[in-house]
């Protein structure tokens, strides 16, 4: 089965070889055919024309017996130097004279005297083509042309008929073939091993795909491809590598994040269980109850917050939340969300800025989404921002565009966790007691609010000095 695909590349294209060289050979074959019988059919109309000439210059009156030696060996000389049959016959069909050595031994031969069909003859001198045929004197079929011999009175008094076997170009053919085939047999050796090594070396990165995938099937995220080439199969490489770094990163994250959650879903549930047997079994005095009542108020409220973040980010993942878009001033609703901090920012002793010069601007979207956005990373920037610290906002617009851009000095982001600050479950702080109701979902939802809304959001940040969050989102949709 781990051969399957080399097996299948190398048939199909060693089928594609075979099948392109035979298909050659056959046209070679046809073409060299029709140019051998042209080429033989020429060789007999010239033997036969020679002949009648000959013939013609050498009969006097209308008496072919004459000079039939000389005839003969006019024949003979031509029958040998081209290898073809030449005959004589006279008007009524009948042979009189043969180029074969033996007629010239016993002036006579198994073809004097035999009677050939005058019409084939005559058909064959009337066409003036290519003819095959027995000439009634043959078993198997032969080439052959005819000349009609004439006086100077255009009077016909005899034809010369010449002949050459097919079994000759036959044979003939058999042999170009089989010097073709064995000529291709090193080439076709060469190429097959040629071809086989391409093929292992396309296939080879396929099947390391496949092993590393189903190492991801099983839990296993280590294996990655080497990238020996810039083709496809490389950039496919490249690829199945960056989404193998996603997943072992999604992993981590996930396995981080169910580690979180199940110790920030364990101490308010230990917290409440242990508040509420107190208070059943008498170990918590009356008195003492409501005090302990809002610490499980609280804690209930921290697990209301986990679920509610939870269910938000299924939501907007199954695009089951409709954006209900309506016109607001975006001003206006930056400024409610900074005032509804206020006791935050003056308890840090934050310096706001940027805020007296934001432009008045109108924008068509879901007010109480893009609320949430706005609330999210003033949030997170007086969260993370110092005492004593600043936070900055700006707001920038063209004809299509609005910008949002809020900065925060502090301890900053850094550049190795940049990428990672919009995933899932993520959190730049990993100790839990630093941010105990952060549940790693809210610059998830930002990012996926802001997207859906058809924007962008980008973070920049230094170490020690400042971090900035960034979104742009069209002006109406």
């Amino acid at each position: 089965m781990r051969q399957k695909l080399f097996k299948k590349q190398f048939a199909a294209i060693a089928l594609i070889v075979f099948f392109s060289l035979s298909f050659i050979l056959i046209i070679l074959t046809f073409m060299y055919n029709n140019y051998l019988a042209e080429e033989k059919y020429k060789t007999l109309q010239k033997s036969c024309e020679s002949v009648a000439e000959f013939t013609q210059d050498s009969i006097s009156g209308q008496n072919i017996g004459y000079d039939k030696y000389a005839i003969y060996y006019t024949m003979h000389n031509l029958s040998s130097v081209t290898e073809v049959d030449v005959f004589l016959i006279d008007t009524n069909g009948v042979i009189v004279l043969c180029a074969c050595e033996e007629w010239e031994e016993a002036y006579g031969c198994e073809h004097t005297g035999t009677q050939m069909d005058i019409d084939v003859i005559n058909s064959l001198v009337s066409d003036n083509k290519n003819t095959i045929s027995t000439l009634e004197i043959y078993t198997n079929p032969h080439f052959t042309a005819a000349k009609a011999i004439k006086t100077v009175d255009e009077e016909n008094i005899g034809y010369v008929v010449a002949a050459d076997a097919i079994d000759d170009a036959e044979k003939l053919m058999k042999q170009i073939a089989h010097i073709y085939i064995i000529s291709a047999i090193v080439p076709l050796v060469l190429m097959f091993v040629a071809l086989s090594i391409m093929t292992y070396r396309l296939t080879r990165p396929l099947r390391i795909m496949s092993d590393a995938a189903k190492a991801m099937s099983k839990g296993d995220f280590s294996r990655r491809i080497p990238v020996t080439s810039d083709d496809e199969i490389g950039q496919l490489a490249v690829s199945f590598n960056q989404m193998t770094n996603s997943l072992a990163r999604l992993e981590e994250v996930r396995k981080s994040f169910i580690a979180n959650v199940s110790h920030e879903l364990k101490t308010p549930m230990t917290t409440i269980g242990g508040f509420i047997d107190g208070m059943i079994d008498g170990t918590i005095p009356p008195e003492k109850q409501p005090h302990y009542l809002s610490i499980v108020h609280d804690e209930i409220k921290r697990l209301s917050r986990m679920v509610e973040s939870m269910l938000s980010v299924s939501r907007l993942e199954s695009n089951e939340t409709e954006l209900k878009l309506e016109s607001f001033d975006f001003k206006e609703q930056v400024l409610g969300v900074v005032l509804s901090q206020e006791q935050r920012i003056a308890k840090k002793n934050i310096e706001v800025t940027g805020l007296d010069m934001l432009p008045d601007i109108t924008i068509t979207a879901d007010k109480d989404l893009i609320y949430r956005v706005v609330y999210n990373l003033v949030d997170n920037a007086i969260k993370f921002t110092d005492d004593g610290g600043k936070i900055e906002f700006k707001i920038r617009s063209d004809s299509n565009d609005i910008t949002f851009n809020i900065k925060n000095t502090g301890k900053g982001i850094p550049q190795i966790e940049l990428p990672y600050v919009f995933e899932r479950f993520y959190k730049v702080d990993k100790s839990r007691s630093a941010n105990k109701e952060s549940t790693g979902l809210g610059l998830y939802i930002v990012k996926t609010i802001i997207k859906n809304h058809g924007g962008v959001i980008t973070v920049s940040s230094v170490e020690n000095q400042f971090t900035a969050f960034e979104f742009t989102l069209p002006l109406g949709r």
